[in-house]
């Protein structure tokens, strides 16, 4: 894709202000959301991917895990569309540098701040496994850190949610150097395989170097699967034994023998900050007391304190090693008699003090009892159970939108598990989903008020409104208003105009013009009038309408109304054969006057009888024109002879 310059809006929506940067599949950039008023990461695939089903899916993909992922420490996702032939994301903008570029800055990191900022990674991936969403390709490229030491994970491209899977059976998706053994292989992928990604970023931040390097993406690959990584504290001493024993730990070549789950692996970095061993499961820590001793006459050191060496993947013990001063015995000298006898005073005190600490230890050692069930309990009920059964509480608060608020989602230690008596239980206490402001939608189309509630976190329920104000099929308002705080989930009512209201239709036929267009204006219709010739029609009367009168139409419509006008031409009636008093009224009902002659005729049934007419009828003549008629008229004969 050519890049794209400042200024190109996308979508009619999202105005370009910087290239951000790039990646594997697309270009992101710095754009200003037009609509809401705010600045956006707009990822934009390249367009050679946009023709490739599989990419396309998984871009698509990408945005859908990441919409579903409301939490503070996964970035958000706002929207997603089509553009000029290729596919983007609007994702939450965040003012920071991504974990690559702090570790290439200021790696190694002191514990601390790497402790801080793993603990965060590690929430985002416990929020997204408990919702089955497997990230896939955790990595410090992926991690976003604000100046406030925040971190968000981004990037769900290649997540695989729930049993769906989109690459084939052996096939490898992710990054080299941060991939799990398994990934490598191509085997099934786990919320472990997380687990390991996190514990190389968090190598990578204590050394400032990745565990394994190559000259190619496989070299590496094989490397994640056969060989054991050095560890952090032979490339920064400043890594405690009990930090680096959590490192390895997440980076056991097999699934099993990692943390179980992002809880355990954060409550192993908490015991590393606290100085306190991280230690594998099956395995204790082993303690031993130097004892000081002298026998008579006799100059020896008899303990020193020295780490022992560890298991790969075990945590560092104490131990004791006794060692003679130099001056004791020469080397394969005969030792003296004398001598043997203070080692047996030695062994006597070791024995007599060990046995009296295994008895104190057996004396004072805490009863342990079964961790109760809390999960799903009101956080006040499982405080109370757990105390009941003789447990401190200590209540995290996080943000879920799968648990209703208050109630109790995870605990550690897990239930029916024993823990010492008077030990804390830790309860994560659902906060709700949290809370998003209602976006102002008004005056946009259904679909896309649709799309801004649902990005913002909200469900939309539809209702319907007339308004003479707001096109059809536009947005009045929402209920609650533009602004309000709701909790994340929560449905938000969308008023969409239906256009003017349908109202009655005045009846106007009859009407002079003038009365039936003020009637119609009157009840909010526009009159439309035209006119109409007829021989019988009154001059400027309303002889139709549509629609007709009584109906309903809607408000603001035009309504069709033809207005009468007599003819100044009328088409001459046939009045032969009538009497002349019945052609007298043809004619003037026609608009039309009359002449009258006369002509005789032979019978007297002809006296009075219309013999013929000028002009014929049919012919059209002005109103008003007299038509001649020629009347019969009879004349008896004279002698008085009926003919």
């Amino acid at each position: 894709m050519r890049d794209i310059a400042p200024g190109t809006v996308i979508d009619d929506r999202y105005e370009i202000l910087e290239r951000l940067g790039s990646g594997g599949m697309a270009d992101v950039y710095c754009a200003q959301d037009r609509q809401l008023g705010r600045k956006v990461a707009l990822k934009l695939l390249y367009r050679r991917f946009a023709e490739d089903a599989e990419f396309v899916e998984r871009f698509r993909r990408e945005a859908s895990a990441a919409a579903s992922l409301q939490h503070p420490n996964v970035v958000g996702v706002y929207d997603r569309g089509e553009w000029d032939g290729t596919y983007y994301i609007a994702m939450e903008y965040l003012d920071g540098r991504s974990l690559k570029q702090l570790v290439q800055q200021e790696a190694p990191l002191a514990a601390e701040p790497a402790i801080d900022i793993v603990v965060q990674i590690l929430k985002a991936a416990r929020f997204a496994h408990r919702r089955g969403v497997i990230h896939r390709d955790l990595k410090p490229h992926n991690v976003i850190v604000d100046a406030q030491g925040r971190a968000k994970v981004t990037d769900f491209g290649i997540a695989r949610a729930g049993a769906s899977d989109m690459t084939e059976t052996g096939s490898i998706m992710g990054t080299a150097q941060y991939l799990s053994p398994e990934q490598a292989q191509g085997r099934p992928v786990s919320a472990t395989s997380d687990i390991y990604s996190i514990g190389i970023i968090l190598y990578e931040l204590l050394t400032g170097r990745v565990p394994f390097e190559g000259d190619s993406a496989v070299s590496i690959a094989l490397k994640q699967v056969s060989e054991p990584p050095a560890p952090p504290s032979s490339l920064n001493p400043a890594v405690t034994p009990a930090l680096e024993a959590v490192v390895m730990r997440a980076l056991a070549k097999e699934p099993g023998e990692r943390f179980a789950d992002a809880d355990a692996f954060i409550a192993a970095l908490e015991q590393a900050r606290a100085g306190h061993a991280a230690v594998p499961a099956g395995q204790a820590t082993s303690a031993f007391t130097p004892v000081a001793a002298a026998a008579a006459g006799a100059r020896t050191e008899l303990t020193r304190i020295a780490p022992m060496a560890p298991a790969r993947g075990s945590t560092p013990v104490a131990g004791v090693v006794a060692v003679p001063p130099d001056d004791v015995l020469p080397p394969h000298a005969p030792e003296p008699r004398q001598s043997r006898a203070w080692l047996w005073w030695l062994l006597a005190a070791v024995l007599l003090l060990g046995g009296g600490a295994a008895a104190a230890y057996l004396l004072t050692r805490p009863e342990q009892v079964v961790v109760p069930k809390v999960v799903g309990l009101r956080a006040s009920d499982a405080r109370q159970l757990l105390q009941n059964e003789g447990f401190a509480v200590n209540r995290q608060d996080e943000l879920n939108a799968t648990n209703p608020k208050g109630t109790v989602f995870s605990q550690d230690p897990g239930a029916r598990i024993k823990a010492d008596k008077g030990s804390t239980v830790t309860i994560t206490v659902s906060s709700g989903p949290g809370t998003a402001a209602v976006p102002d939608v008004s005056g946009r189309s259904q679909g896309l008020a649709e799309r801004m509630l649902k990005n913002a976190g909200f469900k939309s329920a539809v209702s319907t409104e007339s308004s003479d104000s707001v096109k059809q099929g536009r947005v009045i308002r929402t209920v609650p208003g533009t602004g309000t705080s709701l909790d994340v989930g929560q449905t938000v009512g969308l008023v969409v105009s239906s256009g003017p209201a349908q109202v009655s239709v005045p009846d106007v036929v009859g009407k002079s013009e003038d009365n039936a267009k003020a009637a119609l204006q009157s009840a909010g219709f526009v009159p439309d009038v035209t006119t109409k010739e007829a021989p019988d029609a009154q001059d400027g009367k309303v002889i139709s309408q549509t629609p007709g009168g009584g109906g309903t139409a809607r408000k603001g419509s035009t309504v069709q109304l033809v207005v009468g006008k007599k003819a100044d031409k009328v088409a001459v009636p046939d009045v032969v054969g009538l009497d002349q008093q019945a052609a007298a009224n043809a004619l003037v009902d026609a608009g039309l006057g009359g002449v009258i002659e006369t002509t005789s005729v032979d019978t007297a049934d002809q006296d009075g009888i219309v013999q013929s007419q000028r002009p014929p009828a049919g012919r059209d003549v002005k109103r008003g024109t007299r038509i001649t008629l020629t009347i019969g008229k009879f004349i008896a004969p004279s002698d008085g002879a009926t003919p």
